[in-house]
């Protein structure tokens, strides 16, 4: 069986990239293969966790492109065409991916976002600063999403959600750590299996 060609996008350590890699391993993404890791930032570590799982791996990188989306979309497609990516994961992408993008890879580009969207998501709302918005607002539940990506922040179709407890000592770090354990490393693969399975049933059918 030809698997789907996966491109994982990153910007930073890529605890979600290694969720990834160690699922597709361990054969819970069955119908996908990561074979490109793309970071939007240079010297990170999910650069480092690519090199050891043998993944080619690449730096497009955003801070050279502030003035030029559509420059910063042909360089990202550059190395998406090189690897024939069919399916986009954004693990951890700290940029807005470019419109060009989003259009070509309709339904077929997913995110995970620290929180149960409708809440604590948007513009600003990424990272670390997503854990102390819920604790601010004080919810007894939060957790993780995976969704499709169709050119707004944090917006498109809903794929899967994982609700996990706020304690009342939690700190922002405490709550991401576990959120990341307890949700999004065990949604995320499971969302990219889908999809991988739905562009290898389309595949098909065309």
């Amino acid at each position: 069986m030809k698997k789907i060609s996966v491109a994982v996008l990153v910007s930073g350590g890529g605890t979600n990239l290694q969720a990834l890699i160690d699922a597709e391993k361990s054969g819970i993404i069955e119908n996908g293969h990561i074979s490109v890791v793309i970071s939007s930032k240079p010297g990170v570590y999910a650069l480092e966790r690519a090199k050891k799982a043998g993944i080619p791996y690449f730096v497009a990188e955003k801070a050279l492109f502030t003035d030029d989306e559509n420059a910063f979309a042909d360089e990202i497609s550059k190395y998406l065409r090189q690897y024939g990516a069919e399916v986009i994961v954004l693990a951890g992408f700290l940029s807005k991916l470019p419109e060009k993008i989003c259009s070509e890879y309709a339904g077929r580009i997913l995110n995970v976002h620290p929180a149960l969207i409708p809440s604590f998501c948007g513009k600003g709302y990424y990272g670390i600063h997503v854990h102390e918005a819920a604790l601010k607002y004080g919810v007894k539940v939060s957790g993780a999403t995976v969704h499709l990506v169709d050119g707004e922040y944090d917006h498109g179709r809903i794929l899967m959600q994982k609700a996990v407890d706020v304690m009342p000592d939690d700190t922002p770090e405490s709550l991401q750590q576990r959120i990341m354990t307890q949700a999004e490393h065990i949604i995320l693969p499971r969302a990219v299996e889908m999809i991988c399975k739905e562009t290898a049933a389309n595949k098909k059918t065309v």
